[in-house]
């Protein structure tokens, strides 16, 4: 606490920061209700392996690439037990235009031999569980948890986290605090479709460049 404040408007400054967030909170849930109402992950999969897959290719990597990817890939192997068996090579071949493909296909060969050795071949639905996994950080593990097994997660990624600090909502340095944040602004039974719907916003209105506030609702309307 700076010196020069007293304890009680301490807490009044306090009260009135967390009534800004909370209008500016509903301030965007009403826009992305309005432009997103019922919202669908963009990746392709038929299960909760293809979908864990999907997820850790689309790192660093556009959806619509991890899209045009995958159906081969999963032609050649759609559970952990096929998976386990492509040669490393193999799979770098498959998955070489999502980038950094190398790693990727270094965890995922981990990943499906793991789920064969200690999970009987099923991904597991627990956060804790889903985090203690190769190649699985929080954010895919609270995406597969949250979008797959209906957890309540939400998940936050570098669009999340950018729109996140543009509309006040947070003041984290990184996307760990953001989280915290935003799961403390909205009620948990909103926290997976907002992943989304923040998702599909910043990519459309809210880019990390090139950004022109004045065809982006959210920030127009939060600067006015």
């Amino acid at each position: 606490m700076h010196p020069s404040i007293h304890p009680k408007n301490a807490i009044l400054i306090a009260s009135t920061s967390q009534k800004i967030a909370t209008d500016r909170g509903s301030v965007v849930l009403r826009w992305l209700q309005k432009l997103f109402p019922q919202p669908e992950i963009s990746l392709h999969y038929d299960n909760a392996f293809t979908f864990l897959v999907a997820v850790i290719l689309s790192a660093q990597c556009r959806d619509d690439r991890v899209n045009q990817v995958t159906p081969k890939l999963f032609v050649r192997a759609d559970s952990p037990e096929k998976f386990s068996t492509v040669p490393i090579e193999e799979l770098e071949n498959f998955i070489r235009p999502c980038g950094l493909f190398r790693h990727k296909a270094k965890f995922l060969k981990r990943l499906a031999e793991e789920l064969v050795s200690h999970h009987a071949g099923n991904v597991p639905a627990s956060l804790e569980d889903l985090e203690k996994l190769p190649g699985v950080g929080h954010k895919t593990a609270s995406v597969v948890a949250s979008q797959f097994f209906g957890q309540d997660a939400f998940p936050v990624d570098t669009h999340i986290h950018r729109c996140a600090r543009r509309w006040g909502l947070s003041h984290g340095k990184n996307v760990r605090q953001t989280e915290k944040d935003l799961c403390s602004l909205y009620p948990r039974e909103l926290w997976r479709i907002l992943h989304i719907q923040i998702i599909l916003y910043a990519r459309k209105y809210c880019p990390a460049r090139g950004h022109k506030s004045e065809i982006c609702p959210i920030c127009s309307e939060l600067s006015s």
